[in-house]
């Protein structure tokens, strides 16, 4: 245990990770027309694919072995950005209390912001998952969702970085960590099983959500009681995005698993 801990502090001081810097337009991906495009770019693409999605269906033989990669390179990631963040925290930061809330003027730069651009990258990678929905005939997974999950959580990563947003490492670390799980069914069930754990992974994202909102009063608390906390603007953004995907996920868990509680009961 102890080689891999020097290991970890090892690459974790790597001048790369220890000296980043968010600076638009420079760091790459980091100016808003790159955001706006991105974006835009997925929409469109999103809706020309649910227009032609009846041509653009692979067989399962070609395209198994294609969602098995995805899965296990956005694992790979996630658990590499939770694992990551986690100890940059216990190494890099001067007081945890910074990991809720950043003091005002926090400049975005060092590692915890490394891993912020990373994770943010990672969104954007994330966009394959609608085209291989599309690819597999299953079109009724692409809902509104999936879709706007997808497109809002860009923006909300962005904010990160570009407002220096207090309590994005707590966001990241747990974001990721759901994701590991997450992306681990979708593997396994690319690779040809099928867990029994699916709902799982919903119920994972909803603990997520209720989690956030639960460390946001104490960061609001030292927002409000001392000296402020950097990126507010930020934070309120966030908190919207995820109160509305809680109502979504939370929708989606009514349709979907009470449903077939009660289709179950009936049989």
């Amino acid at each position: 245990m102890d080689s891999i801990t020097l290991a970890l502090h090892h690459y974790l001081n790597h001048p790369t990770i220890l000296h980043f810097t968010w600076s638009p337009p420079l760091t790459f991906a980091s100016s808003p027309h790159f955001l706006i495009s991105a974006i835009l770019t997925y929409l469109s693409l999103t809706f020309l694919l649910f227009l032609c999605f009846p041509l653009l269906s692979l067989p399962p033989r070609l395209l198994k072995p294609i969602s098995a990669f995805h899965s296990l390179l956005l694992l790979l990631l996630s658990l590499i950005l939770a694992v990551g963040c986690t100890f940059s925290i216990i190494f890099h930061t001067s007081h945890l209390r910074y990991i809720v809330c950043f003091p005002p003027g926090t400049p975005p730069s060092g590692p915890l912001f490394f891993w912020a651009h990373l994770f943010y990258l990672s969104k954007i990678l994330e966009f394959f998952d609608t085209l291989l929905i599309v690819l597999s005939n299953s079109i009724r997974r692409l809902t509104f969702l999936h879709v706007y999950h997808h497109a809002t959580v860009v923006i909300m990563c962005y904010l990160w970085l570009n407002t220096s947003q207090s309590l994005f490492p707590i966001a990241l670390v747990s974001n990721a960590s759901v994701h590991v799980i997450m992306y681990l069914y979708y593997f396994l069930c690319a690779m040809g099983m099928r867990p029994t754990w699916k709902r799982l992974v919903t119920h994972c994202q909803i603990v997520q959500f209720v989690f956030s909102f639960c460390v946001s009063v104490l960061m609001l608390w030292y927002y409000f009681t001392e000296l402020g906390c950097s990126g507010i603007w930020g934070w309120c953004f966030n908190a919207i995005f995820n109160a509305s995907l809680l109502a979504l996920f939370v929708d989606f868990h009514g349709k979907n698993y009470h449903k077939k509680s009660r289709d179950g009961k009936r049989l």
